[in-house]
């Protein structure tokens, strides 16, 4: 018996820190302020990176973008703190942010050790490698005795490391902070190969000083589902980055678009009554107006919208669909129906 008053008090300790964490009131807290502060990388051309006028632009930011429309209607509602591979994890564990939309791969290890919550993929992603034509190099296992460009911190880091063990080949890893300096880097000759997600590299060589002198090789060595992350227990809040995201995604899926939207509002399909709120319930559910999805695709656009206009293969990072192409088009993005 004493044994079980020593187990009791315990138990009800944690099941109270853990209801402390859970009603912790992100939403509350972030309508008090009157913004939404959006963790970011900065510098990463097609992502997150301001324009010559200072105008943050990029898939990420747009994702941030989508989450003020959810929460205030208003798609300017957000401010982005630009953080580096090392930091993004505690700024958003300490509170310094309200959301990570910073090309972040979710892991199990910081699913659970990092107590965060990671929402929806916003873009499918694996690690490549970029090199310079010159160095005549046509596959990522011909660079045995390379030096190497990477960033700590990152999955990018371990999953090299493992590539080259596992095919017998050494590197000579140049390991530098942020994604700025290691770029000029790579573009002074430092390191023979610069390693990150693809999508990272096709970034970097958009803003090279001449884009065509770099390639990016065919093997990708790695799986990297980026998504925002919230913090851990805050089961509102991670809704609504959850379907902030969806949101794009199923307006995609139902051709939807920042076009056609209002045309859209008219349709008499119960799929699409229910998404613009012409039928009422999801916005109770979520805590927010009855028309968030249709102001999310109103001033931000569906899924590819978003995608073409920052990374498509218009823009000067030219990626095509490929995995981030709807799951019945070839691709895995894929939304739960919105009832």
């Amino acid at each position: 018996m004493r044994e079980l008053k020593r187990v009791v008090p315990t138990m009800v300790a944690a099941f109270c820190l853990s209801a402390g964490v859970a009603m912790a009131g992100t939403l509350d807290d972030v309508k008090a302020k009157g913004f939404i502060q959006a963790g970011v990388n900065g510098d990463l051309f097609g992502f997150a990176k301001p324009d010559a006028k200072g105008v943050w632009k990029g898939l990420d930011v747009d994702t941030a973008r989508a989450i003020a429309v959810a929460v205030f209607g208003d798609a300017s509602k957000v401010k982005y703190t630009p953080l580096t591979a090392k930091t993004r994890f505690t700024a958003l564990q300490s509170g310094e942010i309200d959301v990570l939309t910073r090309n972040a791969t979710q892991t199990l290890s910081r699913d659970t050790d990092l107590g965060l919550d990671f929402v929806q993929v916003n873009y499918y992603d694996g690690q490549g490698f970029l090199i310079p034509k010159k160095l005549g190099v046509k596959s990522a296992k011909e660079l045995d005795g390379a030096s190497v460009c990477v960033l700590p911190g990152t999955t990018t880091e371990q999953n090299v490391a493992d590539f080259f063990r596992f095919n017998k080949m050494k590197m000579n890893p140049v390991v530098i902070e942020n994604t700025a300096e290691l770029s000029k880097a790579f573009f002074a000759g430092r390191c023979d190969c610069l390693t990150s997600d693809a999508s990272q590299l096709a970034g970097i060589r958009a803003v090279a000083p001449t884009p065509s002198d770099y390639m990016i090789l065919p093997e990708i060595i790695s799986k990297e589902p980026l998504a925002p992350a919230v913090r851990h227990g805050d089961n509102q809040w991670k809704d609504i980055v959850n379907y902030s995201v969806l949101a794009m995604i199923a307006a995609e899926e139902l051709g939807i678009t920042s076009e056609n939207l209002d045309e859209m509002m008219k349709s008499t399909d119960p799929k699409v009554q229910r998404f613009l709120g012409v039928t009422p319930g999801n916005g109770k559910a979520l805590g927010l107006d009855e028309k968030w999805a249709y102001n999310i695709i109103k001033q931000v656009g569906n899924y590819g919208e978003v995608f073409e206009r920052n990374v498509g293969v218009n823009t000067p990072l030219m990626i095509e669909r490929g995995l981030n192409a709807q799951w019945n088009n070839g691709g895995l993005m894929y939304s739960p129906p919105f009832k």
